[in-house]
């Protein structure tokens, strides 16, 4: 059995990772840190992880592979000599996934703390990156905004069926904000309510943007094209999932070319994702509820005629595809297990 490691398990995200990785057959998590309540056993910080015996402890114990849910800053200095040391990680916070430490910097208002690592660090969205990941030692899990665009994106981008022109709204469910104390996420605050937020730059937008422009077809320029992407994020009154409703104009060739472009696109996610254990074009628009508690993405491609403009809708669930379902299904590829270990489940409905 692979020892694995949680540092920071008291989160939302290091509490799925535990919960997901109980049913894992390769796996046993032996060792789990979180700052504010070592010595606890882990079933008293999360009651419904009564199956696990382990204590919370300040430091891991030697393990096979380690995955990292400290928030950003603090989880680059604590990887960095773990990843120097030839143990493999995935990092589930941004550390390591935009490219260049400067605008990490402004991004995050901290200088990055291990900015020799960043060149080393893979991307890791499977179904875009499936080779790197597998290479991998170190893999930045992506962002759970990024990853419901990306994934609703890619296929025409990469096609060339759209314009580098895109908008991207999103709801999220209040998990996203994390487990720490928030007065917008009170229930009183955010129950009967939808609220918009980041509307002068998300965190996300950069990762969104470095990683939506490798998906398009290289364009000669004197200078490298970059989509022009505006991210709005909402927050809704649900504890988990997001669903993204993208929009991009269409390219008057394809456009030109394509009699009845809604069946022409949606052939072209269908080969695209085509043996892709978690994600599914669907027939009709998803709801973030056919995805609670799977590590499934659905999506859903069409085409706006009048307008020519692509619209496509995704859904996830934050906790899981767009966190710790992801990084289980890296680390499966990175240790070259099948990808749907421990994670090949259906959605909690209703």
């Amino acid at each position: 059995m692979i020892k694995v490691g949680i540092m920071n398990v008291t989160g939302y995200a290091g509490g799925e990772l535990a919960r997901l990785l109980y049913s894992h057959p390769e796996t046993r998590l032996t060792s789990v840190t979180g700052r504010s309540e070592a010595g606890k056993r882990l079933a008293d910080v999360f009651p419904h992880l009564a199956c696990y015996e382990l204590k919370i402890a300040p430091e891991l114990d030697l393990v096979d592979f380690v995955y990292s849910a400290l928030p950003h800053a603090a989880s680059a200095e604590a990887v960095a000599p773990l990843v120097r040391a030839g143990v493999p990680v995935v990092d589930i916070s941004a550390d390591f996934r935009l490219r260049d430490p400067a605008e990490y910097a402004a991004w995050y208002g901290v200088e990055h703390p291990a900015p020799d690592l960043l060149q080393q660090a893979v991307y890791g969205l499977t179904e875009l990156n499936r080779a790197p990941v597998q290479h991998g030692r170190l893999v930045a899990n992506p962002g759970c905004y990024p990853e419901a665009a990306l994934l609703a994106l890619a296929p025409a981008a990469n096609a060339g069926v759209i314009e580098h022109d895109v908008v991207i709204d999103s709801k999220s469910g209040v998990t996203g904000a994390g487990r720490g104390l928030s007065l917008t996420t009170h229930l009183g605050e955010a129950g009967e309510s939808v609220s918009a937020y980041g509307l002068s730059g998300h965190r996300h937008l950069p990762e969104i943007v470095q990683e939506l422009a490798k998906c398009f077809p290289p364009v000669e320029a004197p200078q490298p094209v970059h989509p022009r992407v505006t991210f709005t994020p909402h927050l809704v009154p649900i504890t988990r999932g997001i669903l993204s409703t993208c929009y991009a104009p269409l390219t008057p060739a394809w456009a030109a070319e394509n009699r009845e472009p809604g069946k022409a696109i949606r052939s072209l996610y269908e080969e695209f994702y085509a043996g892709e254990p978690f994600v599914r074009v669907t027939d009709a628009p998803p709801a973030t509820k056919h995805t609670r508690g799977s590590n499934m993405c659905l999506v859903y491609p069409t085409v706006d005629e009048r307008a020519r403009r692509l619209v496509v809708v995704s859904v996830l669930d934050n906790l899981v595809k767009g966190a710790a379902g992801q990084a289980i299904q890296n680390m499966n590829a990175m240790l070259g297990l099948p990808e749907t270990l421990g994670l090949d489940m259906p959605a909690v409905y209703p």
